[in-house]
């Protein structure tokens, strides 16, 4: 990357890194399709939890379509993107909260066989990207907040797991519930970090884009 990286290029580009980029690219196209995969296994299980991470893999296609549209901006834009993407994560967590209070009223366990292999192969897909966007993790907090989506998704799809092996043991709807309210969680928890550390750099870049008086 070059010098920009700093802030201290008038401009606040960059020089994008054509692998970060790539991963980029395969991220956004892994989330659809995993989207669509989850949506109907959500609805053929009946599992809350499966649904809530499409909901997930929605957000995160459109934030890496985002990402990627903003990438060669100035620092200013990459952080407002990462304020938005910040702040849709929290929407996302409550909405989740909200789906998992109604599910727990009307107790109907999932079919966990459906539900335990569509969060294996969301799992194996989450894990992969993760795996790819690893280098990235350290970034402005654009590619953070990217680094932030994938890992906190592989954390969720081994929670779904298991979730699937305690409805199977159980036959109650219980750990559908706890797993979908941990997804929540981890959605309120990523978006504080994310808005934060974007308010800092869009501070930090405004005063700097303002002309010396």
């Amino acid at each position: 990357m070059s010098a920009c990286c700093s802030g201290s290029c008038s401009s606040g580009k960059v020089s994008v890194s054509p692998r970060f980029r790539k991963v980029l690219w395969v991220a956004l196209v892994v989330n659809t399709l995993m989207f669509v995969v989850e949506i109907v296994g959500g609805l053929r299980s009946g599992s809350v939890s499966l649904l809530a991470d499409a909901v997930d893999f929605a957000g995160d296609a459109a934030n890496y379509g985002l990402s990627l549209a903003v990438l060669s901006m100035g620092a200013l834009w990459r952080a407002r993107a990462a304020w938005i993407k910040g702040m849709t994560m929290g929407a996302y967590g409550l909405f989740v909260l909200g789906k998992t209070g109604w599910a727990a009223m009307s107790g109907v366990p999932p079919e966990p066989y459906t539900m335990g292999a569509v969060a294996l192969l969301a799992l194996a897909a989450n894990a992969s990207v993760a795996a790819m966007l690893f280098a990235f993790r350290d970034g402005d907090a654009n590619m953070r907040s990217v680094w932030l989506c994938s890992r906190n998704d592989a954390i969720v799809n081994v929670a779904v797991v298991l979730a699937a092996a305690g409805v199977l043991g159980t036959g109650t709807a219980w750990p559908d519930l706890l797993v979908a309210a941990l997804i929540a969680s981890l959605a309120l928890s990523a978006s504080v970090s994310v808005v934060r550390q974007a308010r800092g750099e869009i501070a930090e870049h405004s005063v700097a884009a303002t002309p010396a008086g």
